[in-house]
């Protein structure tokens, strides 16, 4: 359903260091930079982007959004977010963990990264 996932950032150094991180935890690459300063990141068949907002505005976090990454067990899970915390990111919600919902079991772990975009690591345990 998606292409791709773009967060702005008021300080790509800053979120470099996060991100680099974060997915190095789960076994990505480090970003590639991009002729105008973006960091694109490449990983399981999708991309994410880092940049400064086009239009010169501060960026901002968008108010109920949440982007979710998946986890392939609830390790890599605790591993990635683990990563975000040590290097910017700030631990929001409950502690990773097992959730009932209304999707099922999920194992969730939420970080909101330097710039205040909300994140999540996702595993869905096979079914009983």
């Amino acid at each position: 359903m998606f292409s791709h996932m773009m967060v702005g950032s008021n300080d790509i150094a800053r979120s470099r260091k996060f991100y680099d991180a974060l997915f190095g935890a789960v076994g990505g690459k480090p970003a590639i930079e991009d002729d105008k300063g973006r960091l694109i990141y490449l990983h399981n068949d999708g991309i994410f982007i880092v940049t400064t907002p086009i239009d010169g505005e501060p960026a901002t976090h968008a108010n109920g959004a949440t982007i979710g990454f998946s986890m392939t067990d609830p390790a890599q899970a605790d591993a990635w977010h683990q990563a975000g915390a040590e290097n910017g990111g700030t631990p929001i919600e409950d502690p990773p963990g097992m959730r009932e919902g209304g999707f099922g079991r999920l194992y969730l772990a939420y970080l909101r990264d330097p710039d205040g975009n909300k994140l999540c690591a996702l595993h869905r345990p096979p079914k009983e």
